[in-house]
């Protein structure tokens, strides 16, 4: 009997620390990711929440959306469930206001529609009382830097729908897409008031916006930011610690690329970037679309016979020829001899640093060198070279030289 007793006072306290609120904060699919994304969190689910009609569906909650009628629409809602010892009910209740703009009434964004409003479902009194008082703080911080009334819907939980099942674990299911970006950028407290910031540089650099919890971000970081060695600056920031950039795009989503000359953004792109996408929009900006050199690298052109390049490259001092976009180190003068075809020769790549593959084109039968990186075309291999060895014929344009005594590890 102790023991039954003891094992039913534990399930108890384990159950007690375990509770249930459910969030509208715009499309459910970034909600869901921020909250999953909480130390103490036991699941986010997607799904309807505070509508008067059963058994919504998600084409019905966009059918009704713009509904005037007597009719109370669902919100796209996320159900949180989560343990109270490891996350308090206030600092949940805080992400969810500072997540998104609760000002806006029935939308989110470019999100429009009463199924985008703000809202927020209590299932007990200690949630209603920490969502009334933290809104009522949170809209003097709002009111202070010129946003209007929170609209914010606070009322006790009736019943919570479970989306479909493709809505579940949406971002995580489509890898390429991005954090949407709703914040109004206010915080409960401003933790250090000489706050990052970083201005622009002169000339050209990219900016990568992230968010914390965004796993886009992260995936970008950790995927091509991380090895990144180009010789265009990137810096990584927050949206809020940008000072003195002239941007023509908004922060919709994170992360954001931007590609900047100047102060000056040029484009940007919104969502996650593989290697190989960043690297070719890398070329555009710093080679230019309609430059010989980018033509070379991502059309398959070639250079010219003795070009002003090859010229330049053909009798360096000592050192190494690296990719003139992700600044990879291909070829190393140790291994370059005159082949007298006019193209720069090397007797190898850097171990690693290429791929090779089978091309057809133009009724040969060749085999192509691409920089395993960047993506970028550099030329084509050959067995003609002295001794039996091979000859990397590699078109000039896509190369910078860097002398060995300025190598950086």
């Amino acid at each position: 009997m102790t023991k039954i007793l003891l094992l039913l006072t534990l399930s108890i306290s384990l159950y007690a620390k375990s509770q249930t609120i459910v969030f509208g904060a715009g499309c459910f699919w970034g909600v869901e990711k921020h909250f999953e994304n909480l130390k103490g969190v036991i699941s986010a689910k997607a799904g309807y929440a505070g509508g008067s009609y059963e058994n919504p569906t998600y084409k019905m909650v966009l059918k009704h959306r713009n509904d005037s009628t007597k009719l109370t629409n669902y919100t796209e809602s996320v159900e949180v469930v989560y343990d109270d010892s490891k996350i308090s009910t206030e600092t949940l209740i805080k992400s969810f206001w500072e997540l998104h703009d609760p000002t806006q009434g029935n939308r989110q964004g470019n999100d429009r529609g009463n199924n985008y409003r703000s809202a927020l479902y209590y299932s007990n009194d200690e949630q209603k009382l920490v969502a009334e008082s933290t809104k009522e703080v949170y809209q003097k911080l709002l009111t202070k830097v010129g946003y209007g009334a929170i609209t914010t819907e606070i009322k006790a939980l009736d019943k919570f729908y479970d989306a479909e099942e493709y809505h579940q674990n949406y971002l995580e299911k489509n890898p390429n897409g991005y954090c949407p970006n709703h914040s109004t950028g206010v915080k409960f407290v401003n933790i250090d008031t000489h706050k990052k910031s970083i201005s622009p540089l002169k000339g050209k650099e990219i900016v990568v916006i992230d968010a914390e919890h965004c796993p886009f971000c992260e995936k970008f970081r950790k995927n091509v930011s991380k090895n990144y060695k180009g010789t265009i600056p990137l810096r990584t920031a927050k949206e809020d610690e940008l000072k003195g950039f002239k941007l023509s795009s908004k922060i919709a989503g994170t992360p954001t690329i931007l590609f900047i000359e100047d102060g000056k953004e040029v484009h940007s792109y919104t969502g996650y970037m593989d290697e190989k996408t960043f690297y070719k929009a890398v070329g555009e900006f710093k080679l230019g679309s309609d430059s010989e050199a980018f033509d070379v690298a991502f059309n398959q052109h070639t250079d010219g016979r003795f070009c002003k390049q090859y010229a330049e490259f053909k009798n360096t001092g000592d050192g190494v020829f690296i990719d003139k976009i992700s600044g990879d180190v291909l070829f190393d003068t140790k291994e370059r001899f005159n082949s007298g075809s006019g193209w720069l020769s090397f007797f190898k790549a850097v171990e690693g640093s290429t791929i090779e593959k089978e091309d057809n084109s133009l009724g040969m039968k060749r085999v192509e060198i691409i920089a395993k990186k960047s993506g970028a075309h550099l030329g084509h291999v050959f067995d003609d070279a002295p001794n039996g060895k091979q000859r990397f014929c590699i078109n000039a344009t896509v190369l910078e030289f860097v002398p060995r005594d300025e190598i950086t590890p």
